[in-house]
């Protein structure tokens, strides 16, 4: 289980260690129209909105599945 852990964990580390360079690239080779596209008109706050938006999927998806549970196991009550 350490193992498996230790190696997840080095994955999202490798992870983000890329994202951070290829962002970095983007940056520094790209026009800035260019930039605006890929990135956004806020372009130092790109990973910010990113996390933003997945933890909004996540509550959304989160909710519309408790929902339809309570639903399901709620008719069985009644």
């Amino acid at each position: 289980m350490r193992k498996r852990l230790l190696w997840i964990a080095l994955g999202m580390i490798a992870g983000v260690v890329a994202v951070s360079k290829a962002n970095a690239y983007v940056k520094a080779n790209t026009p800035d129209k260019a930039r605006q596209f890929l990135l956004g008109p806020d372009q130092e706050h790109v990973g910010v909105r990113t996390l933003q938006g997945l933890v909004t999927e996540f509550t959304d998806v989160r909710r519309a599945r408790e929902a339809e549970l309570n639903s399901r196991y709620m008719d069985r009550l009644s």
